[in-house]
């Protein structure tokens, strides 16, 4: 492989990684030889994950319990990283989510949206982006260099049903990860590069129900999804890696403040 695609005997922070999508990103990262940093607030989820990676590569995986929304907390891990690690060559910002509160049901409208969750929405997949990137690329800036990626959703894109405070949230990841690019490149370094992904429907344990029946035919909304996606599939959780891989190698250099869509031509299909 080409030195500039290796990601060998780097440093990379994930939260979120005990989930279905940073999980596969984790498991790819130590197959490629990295070290990753899992950041969550479960230490059994940790604990279990890190065994898992350690039977791939030996002491590949370090976990430290944190919320992502605590910044005293986050910054005590900034200063461990910077001591055990002495760099930091990638954060990518998995945490986030929905809950019911903030989801409606076919049956719901607007008026029937719980606020008190459709903030928590906006705090675990917004300010859970923010406040990391703002705390660990303190790291970045002094080491000179480092990529950062955002996952962002088709629901910033367009205003997919039921979803409004994920969908808000979304919309300002997209928003900070243009926003932090320029701050990066333009006062800092070229060499600090921040930029999203926005999967497009990927089954995980969060929406398995809204997708899939017990019996795993897809539910009506699942069909609608399907009906607007050109590959006629949802996606796997191991189809974002090489976009993952991509961009945090030396390879895109040049590429900072682009939101990449991994979609299956979901959010190129007009429906007619």
């Amino acid at each position: 492989m080409n030195d500039s695609f290796s990601v060998k005997d780097k440093v990379y922070a994930l939260s979120g990684g005990t989930g279905t999508l940073g999980g596969s990103i984790a498991h790819y990262l130590v197959n490629e030889g990295a070290k990753v940093i899992l950041l969550g607030r479960s230490p059994d989820k940790l604990l279990a994950k890190k065994e898992q990676l350690n039977l791939i590569s030996k002491d590949s995986t370090y976990t430290f319990v944190v919320d992502v929304l605590n910044e005293g907390a986050l910054c005590e891990v900034r200063e461990k990283i910077a001591k055990n690690f002495n760099k930091l060559n990638g954060l990518i910002n998995l945490a986030g989510g929905n809950i019911p509160g903030a989801t409606l049901t076919n049956e719901q409208s607007i008026f029937d949206i719980t606020i008190s969750d459709t903030q928590r929405v906006l705090d675990i997949n917004l300010y859970g982006t923010v406040v990391p990137t703002i705390v660990l690329g303190d790291i970045m800036v002094s080491q000179g260099h480092g990529s950062i990626i955002n996952i962002s959703s088709m629901a910033s894109k367009q205003a997919i049903s039921r979803v409004l405070g994920y969908s808000m949230a979304k919309a300002g990841v997209d928003t900070f990860t243009r926003w932090m690019a320029n701050e990066m490149a333009s006062k800092f370094t070229d060499k600090i590069r921040v930029n999203a992904i926005a999967p497009g429907f990927f089954i995980g344990n969060q929406n398995r129900k809204l997708l899939t029946n017990e019996n795993d035919t897809y539910t009506s909304r699942g069909k609608k999804i399907i009906a607007n996606t050109p590959m006629a599939r949802f996606g796997n959780a191991s189809e974002l890696n090489g976009m993952v891989h991509y961009l945090l190698s030396d390879a895109s250099s040049f590429v900072t403040g682009s939101i990449f869509n991994v979609d299956g031509g979901f959010s190129s299909f007009s429906g007619v």
